[in-house]
């Protein structure tokens, strides 16, 4: 696709270093060929004093009301469809202070039986099963009892189809599923691995546009969360734990962020090639200098492009330095 300033994004070998323009000092763009964008970075950002916004606890917030959609209109510009679903909550523990971080490898390990068995299911009839967690009330999450939300609908939603698109063109253009293929880069590289494991992989992504995102990918070919098998569930349970415990440490703070996962489409789609699909989680943190300062998408980022304040070789460094013992566990042990 077109860059910024002209010219196409090209394949990367790899046998080729990273650009040599990734200076924490110098701006420049990065592209996102999961997305088929750019991110601006500008790691020179983080270093001016801050004035703007500190976070505070939100009052109580209520459930909102679905809307009913508009109906046909007789313009192109004022379309509408019919889009259908099911959408469900799902509590991860009985006691409403447990985040994922605190809670045992074998209650995650649940957690994630039950994401493959509600992905199965529904997934038998809706092309797509969006499984997704709102943590923290500045992410809008309504409900303090920790929870994810499972949305199953009659259609492929934006993202999918972008990623569905990016995704086939890779592995047309290259023989290779283009996730695995950076799974596998990553990990060689190493400057911007957070964990790795003998089957998964974090990393903050070479395009990445918040702060802390990391993205979460297995290091086999694997295209829906319930392919997964009982080791890369177990494993899956501790790469989780030991990621959420390092975004908890990094501020000491029960750490906001929306994720999801992402896999091949689902219903109709079963009986067809998915192969150019590789699973992965987003985590999509908004914290950027503390626990009460955030990073904002306005202005630059609204009108014109995503746009990050710190390179994401920073972010990873300070994420991999950070100990992998709960800040709280470590407290109750010191007193």
């Amino acid at each position: 696709m077109p860059g910024p300033w002209g010219g196409s994004a090209p394949h990367v070998s790899p046998s080729l270093p990273d650009a040599p323009l990734l200076s924490a000092e110098h701006q420049h763009a990065r592209y996102n060929p999961l997305r088929d964008d750019w991110v601006l970075v500008s790691a020179h950002r983080v270093k001016r004093p801050w004035q703007g916004q500190l976070e505070e606890p939100p009052p109580t917030l209520f459930l909102p009301i679905l809307c009913p959609s508009p109906g046909d209109s007789d313009h192109p510009l004022f379309r509408a469809a019919a889009a259908r679903g099911v959408c469900k909550v799902m509590c991860f523990h009985p006691w409403s202070d447990l985040t994922l971080p605190l809670m045992s490898l074998a209650e995650i390990r649940a957690v994630i039986d039950a994401w493959a068995e509600l992905a199965a299911e529904l997934g038998a009839s809706y092309p797509w099963v969006q499984i997704f967690e709102n943590k923290g009330a500045m992410m809008g999450c309504s409900n303090p009892h920790p929870h994810c939300q499972v949305w199953a609908s009659s259609f492929l939603p934006n993202e999918a189809c972008l990623e569905d698109r990016t995704q086939r063109q890779h592995l047309s253009q290259h023989g290779v599923p283009m996730l695995l293929e950076y799974a596998e880069q990553e990990a060689r590289r190493k400057v911007r691995t957070c964990l790795l494991s003998a089957d998964w992989l974090v990393v903050l992504p070479y395009w990445a546009t918040w702060p802390y995102q990391t993205l979460l990918l297995p290091r086999r070919h694997v295209c829906r969360l319930q392919d997964l098998h009982e080791g890369e569930r177990d494993s899956l349970a501790s790469i989780m734990k030991r990621l959420l415990i390092k975004y908890d440490n990094l501020f000491e703070v029960s750490f906001p962020y929306s994720m999801g996962w992402h896999g091949a489409p689902t219903g109709p789609y079963l009986e067809e090639d998915c192969r150019h699909w590789q699973l992965h989680a987003h985590y999509y943190p908004p914290l950027l200098r503390s626990a009460t300062v955030r990073k904002f998408m306005v202005g630059y980022e609204m009108l014109a492009q995503a746009q990050r304040d710190l390179t994401p070789e920073q972010a990873a460094e300070r994420l991999r330095s950070l100990p992998e013992v709960h800040y709280k566990q470590r407290a109750e042990e010191m007193s």
